[in-house]
């Protein structure tokens, strides 16, 4: 069982004298919120967290409640931000980043100001916040008010190039966090704005975080504090030191196509220079190829807008001539997870190819 060694943090500017205060008082919080604090104070050595399925079915995935006290500290460590932190939760606490919002506010003893998990979770509050997290709709909605949290982070789904274009500028530290359930949250981050060296472009690891690929040039993550098990991914990337690395895309959304290779994700950033709604590229069976790249666009159809975007297709010098897709489809709503994240293959299991 967890027990602070002493209760200097606050919720919603409430501070407490005993865990059954907190307990009594989460009561009136949102239903997600209160059963994960009666959960953090049982008996039990673990919370079950359950995965967010965007790659896969979701799943359970027993968490140990000591690890989550040591990625809590780490995420201190690293953004620093001490004792009295004023922090914002604008996210469900069913899935791990809520839950480790509040884990880190009772480890590292942070003022947490708790909002609906809404598009816009700013537009109801005027508070200035040190530290806060969002998905990438969340700070598209939030613009307007972002400089009112002095650092983010930011996970859930890539920010897309028009988006960090906007965020540019922005006076608030706005970062891109790597990680998944089983590495309890973010393990990595990288600046998505105002970069001052080529190196603020990549991720860089957490404090007692060591990093290696496999012979698939896959991330291995040997995280002692905060898993029992060498996490394996499937991420493709690039390790720059020990550091820092560069994720290029995920080795089972890897297309081979006449024998080429191609990475959906840098293809996307590619078109989405001119791509302004939601899509995505991936394989289907073709008898000559293998498999051919088809580009899938979350829009009613439209022969003219088609026409328009494989014309700039055409034109796309920044596309090899095997990065251009061979088909264009069209779907009007694309099939999401729980935490609005692109079910690929249940999307493109839609089409009729």
């Amino acid at each position: 069982m967890f027990h602070p060694s002493n209760l200097k943090f606050k919720i919603q500017g409430k501070q407490f004298h005993s865990i059954e205060e907190l307990l009594l008082f989460s009561e009136n919080l949102p239903k997600d919120i209160s059963n994960f604090l009666k959960n953090w104070f049982d008996s039990s050595d673990i919370i079950t967290v359950k995965t967010s399925g965007s790659t896969g079915v979701p799943k359970l995935i027993p968490l140990k409640k000591k690890q989550m006290i040591e990625s809590a500290k780490a995420t201190g460590l690293f953004f620093d931000l001490p004792e009295n932190t004023k922090a914002l939760l604008n996210l469900s606490a069913d899935y791990i980043a809520g839950k480790m919002m509040l884990v880190r506010t009772m480890v590292l003893g942070w003022d947490l100001t708790i909002v609906s998990p809404e598009a816009n979770p700013l537009k109801n509050t005027t508070e200035i916040f040190d530290f806060g997290a969002m998905v990438p709709l969340q700070l598209h909605e939030s613009l307007q008010d972002i400089s009112r949290i002095k650092k983010i982070i930011i996970g859930g789904g890539a920010v897309s190039p028009e988006l960090q274009k906007k965020i540019q500028g922005i006076s608030s530290e706005i970062y891109a966090t790597y990680g998944m359930t089983e590495t309890i949250t973010h393990i990595a981050a990288k600046k998505l704005n105002n970069l001052k060296t080529e190196k603020d472009s990549f991720y860089q690891v957490l404090p007692n975080i060591q990093i290696k690929t496999d012979e698939r040039n896959c991330l291995v993550i040997d995280a002692p504090k905060i898993s029992d098990e060498i996490v394996i991914t499937n991420d493709l990337v690039n390790i720059i030191d020990d550091s820092y690395f560069e994720w290029l895309g995920r080795f089972d959304s890897v297309i081979n196509s006449g024998g080429i290779k191609l990475i959906p994700e840098q293809i996307e950033a590619k078109l989405s220079e001119f791509i302004n709604v939601r899509f995505f590229v991936s394989g289907v069976f073709d008898q000559k190829l293998g498999e051919k790249l088809v580009l899938i666009i979350e829009a009613e159809f439209s022969e003219k807008l088609k026409q328009e975007i494989s014309l700039k297709i055409k034109s796309l010098e920044s596309l090899n001539r095997f990065e251009k897709p061979k088909e264009i489809y069209f779907i009007s709503q694309f099939i999401e997870t729980e935490t609005k994240k692109i079910q690929r293959k249940n999307t493109l299991d839609l089409i009729n190819i």
